[in-house]
């Protein structure tokens, strides 16, 4: 079985660094991804996918990386539950990075 997944696309706001109670960093990051075929109005939808980063990965995103510099993400896909009030379930699918790499800076205007 595979569970791998390779997402080209730019940040959708700066990374911040977070430390967990048990002291892993962590940093959680929304890359935009334009679809490659346009909708019925002629226009191209942009997906917004979410990713875990941690530790040396985290830093160096947070440390080296903007809003609107391009990503490539290669991860895995993994979905998780929490409780979120009263007997409502909230299901979140991210894609947790094994590898980023980054490809570009956004032009300055």
């Amino acid at each position: 079985m595979l569970n791998q997944i390779v997402i080209v696309g730019r940040l959708v706001r700066n990374p911040e660094l977070r430390e967990t109670e048990s002291g892993k960093k962590v940093t959680n990051i929304t890359i935009a991804v334009p679809r490659s075929y346009k909708n019925g109005k002629g226009e191209y939808d942009t997906d917004f996918i979410d990713c875990t980063l941690w530790m040396g990965i985290a830093e160096n995103t947070v440390e080296y990386c903007k809003k609107g510099d391009l990503l490539g993400v290669k991860g895995r896909v993994q979905t998780r539950s929490y409780e979120q009030g009263e007997e409502k379930r909230k299901y979140v699918t991210e894609v947790v990075a094994e590898k980023v790499t980054f490809l570009s800076t956004k032009n300055k205007e």
